[in-house]
């Protein structure tokens, strides 16, 4: 009669750890599909609800058009050439600042 003890045993496979990559690139493939079909959707609705709105304010002029003022305009105008000037005097001035090397 043989009895049996506590035997340990050794046992030298490989356990299976891998990890399926075909399972992860699916769900990246498919979570990528469901963004990319949500966003059509949502630029379609965007698109149908900006497209339904008038492009012009519904405001009435009683058939006058607003003019321009002319001193307005005049004004800008001077202010921007006074400001040409000014740049064509600071790019010609000669440099106040005096080279230590020469």
């Amino acid at each position: 009669m043989k009895i049996n003890f506590f035997e340990k045993k050794y046992n030298f496979k490989k356990k299976k750890f891998d990890i399926n990559p075909t399972f992860y690139w699916t769900i990246a493939i498919f979570a990528t599909a469901l963004i990319m079909i949500a966003s059509f959707v949502f630029g379609y609705y965007l698109f149908i609800k900006v497209n339904k709105e008038t492009v012009l304010p519904t405001t009435n002029y009683n058939g006058q058009i607003g003019t321009v003022d002319k001193n307005r305009i005049e004004k800008d105008l001077n202010y921007f050439s006074e400001k040409e000037q000014t740049s064509n005097e600071i790019l010609n001035s000669s440099v106040p600042v005096v080279d230590p090397s020469i």
